[in-house]
């Protein structure tokens, strides 16, 4: 019976906790079919995204295409599916590269004293430049591809994750394990991978989630403005740009990429919430 206990007590999981959040929980699923549908896109509709049909173009919502079609004829509930595993990879691949700057400039500016200075300076003079103008004109230097816009937008955030870790890194070099670490001659290296980025993950991981929506936004406005991603490539914000000249004629062209958006990025910033709520030691106790 005793052997049998431990496990019957055993803490739930992130998930398991979560669940008991019904705003968190309908985010995470909400994101999950939204991520199923991008994914799914090339088996769930018969049509192609770039080809022309310039007989139906801008009719109405129907049977034959649910969500009508644009001015093109192209359907749109097509593009808006396909235009998700665009906007979606590159929100992702913006966090990725985002975290993998902000985590080193996090580390070096909270671990090293002498380089706490500089990294703050410059994490600053980052941070003192509007998002998305500071965007614009980077994707102007660099060209307008999924690649830079990626790297201009991770350059971007990457500064709001480097404070969080800095932030963090500062308190857990100080704790008596890191200390003691130190004492032993334990290699830097491996104080900073083992003892003080694994416990800097929980505010990270809530961080990257807001961080992903706020990339799709940024992306979908680089785009409504053409100087984002190709317009050859669908993305939802070159679906919004394309539809507001037909804004009075044919308005779905604009709803159901813009709707799309908002889901997402609702459903992001209801599962950041969420694992805000459980992973900070302030707010659990009123969970």
């Amino acid at each position: 019976m005793s052997a049998i206990a431990p496990a019957a007590f055993r803490e739930p999981n992130l998930l398991q906790k979560l669940a008991t959040r019904p705003a968190a929980m309908a985010g995470l699923t909400i994101l999950v079919i939204m991520i199923a549908l991008a994914l799914l896109a090339p088996w769930l509709s018969p049509y192609d995204p770039a080809k022309l049909a310039v007989r139906d173009r801008m009719q109405g919502p129907s049977l034959l295409h649910l969500f009508g079609t644009d001015d093109l004829g192209r359907d749109v509930l097509t593009r808006v599916l396909y235009s998700g595993r665009t906007s979606i990879t590159v929100g992702f691949a913006v966090v990725i590269f985002a975290s993998i700057i902000g985590v080193f400039l996090g580390l070096m500016a909270g671990f090293f004293r002498r380089l706490d200075t500089p990294v703050s300076r410059l994490i600053d003079a980052m941070m003192a430049f509007p998002d998305i103008l500071l965007a614009i004109a980077l994707v102007a230097a660099l060209g307008a591809s999924a690649t830079n816009v990626v790297i201009a937008l991770g350059t971007v955030y990457a500064p709001r994750l480097a404070r969080v870790v800095r932030a963090s890194t500062l308190v857990i070099r100080e704790l008596p394990y890191v200390e003691a670490a130190r004492a032993l001659g334990v290699p830097t290296p491996v104080i900073l991978v083992r003892h003080v980025l694994r416990n800097v993950t929980s505010p990270l991981l809530v961080q990257a989630t807001f961080i992903f929506a706020n990339a799709i936004l940024a992306e979908a406005g680089l785009s409504f403005l053409g100087v984002g991603i190709s317009p050859d490539i669908p993305t939802w914000g070159t679906m919004i740009s394309v539809g507001r000249q037909y804004l009075e004629q044919a308005p779905w062209i604009m709803w159901f990429p813009g709707g799309a958006i908002i889901v997402t990025v609702l459903s992001l910033q209801l599962v950041g919430d969420g694992l805000r709520d459980f992973l900070d030691p302030r707010l659990a106790k009123d969970v």
